[in-house]
């Protein structure tokens, strides 16, 4: 923990030193998008937007779930060094809005139509208080179960569609001398694999967890059952589970190493950035019993309130993203699906499709997902996954503290809404 700090406060004084060059026409961009198809859909608009005269100057934080950056983008505020544009995702818009640190997008929406132009969750999450305060760049799905093609095909494997069949796969993947399941022990990784298995036990289940915090679910078997199926899950992964970024797990797929993942749909991405063909090299399924629901992140940029002559730059980057051409080629790149209404379906892959119309289906397929910070507060987000963590690390950590400690964290936040 101390090294990840040190590093971090590393990293926010070389992002305040290359803010203090920006000059002009320029913005700078603070983010964590790392990997090489994260890269790639970055310079695509970076490059867009220097056909507009304004320059794109990168600060990337490494780090998954972007804990880092947000550390980052606190510290240098605090330092008055802010960024012209963070990206800043889910609830925690409305949080540093509240703060008065962003700027309201209101005219560049009016004049975009944005109220007509995006899925309406998504034009719900970057609106605070009647007014808009972000541009939202892309859809992830969470629950997305990834495999590895030609070794399903060398073991005679149809794709799981229940836990019973990933059982029987996974034993017969493990005979044949493969790791059935690709995964890292990273906090958030660990907690985007749980989440998936608390949707499987139905989704007014996860809704009651994780959106209202029920205190009652906290208590609830399906609970107790999604944590005796993740603890059940270590069989199956490698030996020991190491800690490492989402793309080197992304990896072991790619290389043969290991035959599944769950992980979001930037793996897509990723996975075809390594060379992978989706339908002949990989494939990609819903995570088993999850198979009706969209369990969903939106990845948006923040215009930071810094000074005003950056706003008309600020304004045309987030025109810029919303712009049918950039939603088309960003998310092609990224593995994402478009925030329009009427994206072009011909730019997306049969995954991708059967992505968006999923989540374009309407409000009941659509699930927020807890670890990307769309179902709640950051500071409870942070509670439940060191908790699950914890749980999932430790084998003497029984079942039943690790429902009582979630629950006392959802009962704790409750009180303070």
């Amino acid at each position: 923990m101390v090294k990840t700090l040190r590093r971090i406060l590393a990293l926010a004084c070389l992002a305040a030193a290359s803010g203090a060059h920006a000059q002009g026409e320029s913005l700078q961009v603070l983010h964590w998008w790392k990997s090489a198809s994260e890269r790639k859909a970055v310079d695509l608009i970076a490059a867009r937007l220097q056909e507009e005269n304004i320059g794109w100057s990168d600060s990337m934080i490494p780090n998954g779930s972007g804990v880092g950056a947000g550390i980052v983008l606190r510290s240098r505020i605090l330092a008055k060094d802010a960024p012209e544009v963070a990206q800043v995702n889910g609830i925690v818009i409305r949080d540093w809005a509240r703060l008065n640190l962003l700027l309201d997008l209101d005219a560049v929406a009016a004049a975009g139509k944005w109220d007509r132009l995006l899925q309406p969750t998504a034009a719900a999450v970057i609106q605070s208080d009647g007014h808009v305060y972000a541009a939202p760049i892309g859809i992830h799905r969470i629950n997305m179960l990834f495999y590895n093609r030609k070794l399903f095909a060398r073991v005679n494997l149809p794709v799981p569609e229940t836990w019973a069949d990933f059982e029987r796969a996974a034993a017969k993947l493990r005979q044949a001398g493969i790791v059935p399941l690709a995964q890292s022990s990273e906090p958030w990784q660990v907690t985007t694999l749980f989440e998936t298995l608390v949707l499987s036990e139905g989704v007014r289940f996860y809704r009651e967890l994780f959106e209202r915090r029920d205190a009652a679910a906290y208590a609830d078997a399906r609970l107790a059952s999604a944590l005796k199926r993740l603890r059940g899950l270590k069989k199956w992964m490698a030996n020991p589970v190491a800690e490492r970024p989402w793309d080197e797990t992304v990896r072991d797929l790619s290389d043969g190493t290991a035959a599944m993942m769950v992980m979001g749909d930037w793996a897509k991405g990723e996975l075809q950035a390594r060379g992978m063909v989706l339908d002949e090299g990989f494939g990609c399924s819903a995570v088993p019993g999850t198979a009706n629901y969209h369990l969903y992140n939106v990845d948006t940029l923040s215009m930071i309130a810094t000074r005003d002559p950056h706003r008309p730059a600020q304004e045309k980057l987030a025109a810029l993203i919303l712009s049918p051409a950039i939603q088309a080629d960003y998310n092609q790149i990224k593995g994402s699906i478009p925030v329009l209404r009427n994206p072009n379906l011909a730019k997306m892959d049969g995954c991708a499709r059967a992505s968006y119309k999923l989540f374009a289906s309407g409000p009941e397929a659509q699930v927020p997902s807890l670890v990307h910070r769309m179902a709640t507060e950051e500071i409870v987000r942070d509670a439940m996954v060191s908790e699950v963590h914890r749980f999932f690390l430790d084998d003497n950590v029984t079942v039943a503290d690790a429902q009582r400690r979630l629950g006392t964290i959802a009962r704790t936040f409750t009180k303070n809404r």
